[in-house]
């Protein structure tokens, strides 16, 4: 499993990358605090607190191609 910090702050933000993570093929969790959603999720998203960092966790140890594309979420 690969765990990154992110940041999303804008609606744009949050269908820009919940578009990007839906072209992949890897299972992805957003957690804040204890709630976790799929990333993949456009509702899930808006249900979590995007004031603070939130963590990505993608079910897989060889995603740097998804990491690249989401790069600019990547605290």
């Amino acid at each position: 499993m690969t765990e990154k910090k992110i940041k999303i702050t804008t609606i744009d933000d949050v269908k820009k990358f919940v578009s990007t993570v839906m072209t992949y093929e890897y299972d992805a969790d957003v957690v804040s605090g204890r709630y976790a959603v799929d990333a993949k999720s456009i509702m899930g998203l808006f249900s979590l607190d995007l004031s603070g960092e939130l963590t990505l966790k993608i079910h897989s140890d060889d995603c740097g191609d998804i990491l690249a594309d989401l790069a600019k979420f990547i605290v």
